[in-house]
């Protein structure tokens, strides 16, 4: 695999892309940790090559070089199961945080590029005041599925204009179910995607998205096409430490051409909205670790007003930085 292979096969990797939600949802998700391993890949091939040739005579060959049979032989999805600590996140009318189980995968093969998470929430019954999972009658599971199809790939040919590397199908399925309409969502993001080859170690993807939106925990814009959003996702390794490797990357979306605000009347909704994921990972053999450090602007489209939901008035942060913790064990490529 070239080094431009490898960087593009990252690109859609870890971080939500698992940040991406009121999980690490989601990253995130971040979108990511397969780059932490191509120095590793790249000693293999260093290996392949010189193995054969030391104390070589004429009557002995040289190994062959590796060929695309043996890493067709290789595992093309990654997979970590993780815990991750969140806190002060603003997807809704409070700041939030919870202790939750995380699954994600990633990869790519032929014209697919995959990614996805499941998150079980507040799995270890952690969480703060606002925050409900899995054992307290809130939503127990939330997920998002992010498949990509390269579709000059599909129809063989290759597409490149400028940095622009093939065109993807791209896809953001978000799926919560509660026990009830406030607690549950289900919304997609659908449209075009592409690679950017920055030549240089920075690996691109951008997507561009309209939003067809089903569940909303209640809000006004349900069962409607509402809006449009552009995410674009980045990852750079940093180097080799400690026998691990450490890179940065994160994503962020930006969601505008909503009607929500409107439709919700008065100036508790917005019609956009920003949130940028910042992380930094550490990958070691099997071991995960990542410190994420999030900014949302308006997150969860709420305005930053003062709201009443028959309680007494309190102030909605909207605006302002979320994080998280993360520890996870990881396999596959």
């Amino acid at each position: 695999m070239s080094k431009v292979e490898l960087l593009h096969s990252i690109s859609g990797s870890s971080l939500g892309r698992g940040l991406r939600r009121g999980a690490f949802a989601g990253a995130c998700t971040a979108l990511v940790m397969a780059g932490c391993l191509s120095s590793s890949e790249v000693w293999a091939d260093e290996a392949a090559s010189s193995g054969g040739t030391a104390g070589a005579s004429v009557d002995t060959p040289a190994a062959p070089p590796p060929s695309a049979t043996a890493d067709a032989d290789q595992p093309w999805l990654h997979q970590t199961v993780s815990v991750i600590d969140s806190s002060l996140t603003r997807f809704g009318p409070y700041r939030t945080g919870n202790v939750y189980v995380e699954y994600e995968y990633y990869g790519r093969t032929g014209p697919f590029d995959l990614f996805g998470y499941v998150d079980a929430l507040k799995a270890f019954d952690v969480g703060s005041q606002n925050s409900s999972g899995l054992w307290d009658n809130g939503a127990p599971i939330f997920s998002e599925q992010e498949p990509r199809i390269a579709l000059d790939t599909l129809m063989g040919k290759k597409f490149q204009f400028g940095p622009f590397e093939h065109i993807y199908f791209a896809n953001d399925w978000i799926w919560q179910q509660g026990a009830s309409r406030s607690d549950s969502e289900n919304v997609l993001f659908t449209g075009l995607g592409t690679d950017i080859n920055t030549y240089t170690p920075l690996s691109l993807t951008a997507n561009f998205y309209i939003n067809r939106t089903w569940q909303n925990y209640g809000a006004a814009n349900e069962y409607s096409w509402d809006g449009y959003r552009f995410s674009m996702n980045y990852f750079y390794p940093l180097g080799h430490f400690l026998g691990g490797d450490l890179a940065f990357g994160g994503f962020f979306n930006y969601s505008f051409g909503s009607k929500l605000k409107e439709e919700t009347g008065g100036d508790t909704r917005s019609d956009d909205e920003f949130e940028d994921t910042n992380a930094l990972i550490y990958s070691y053999k099997h071991l995960r670790l990542e410190a994420v450090a999030r900014y949302f602007h308006n997150g969860g489209q709420w305005n930053g007003t003062v709201l009443n939901f028959g309680s007494g008035d309190f102030q909605n942060h909207s605006t302002g930085w979320g994080y998280y913790l993360e520890a996870g064990f990881q396999w596959g490529r």
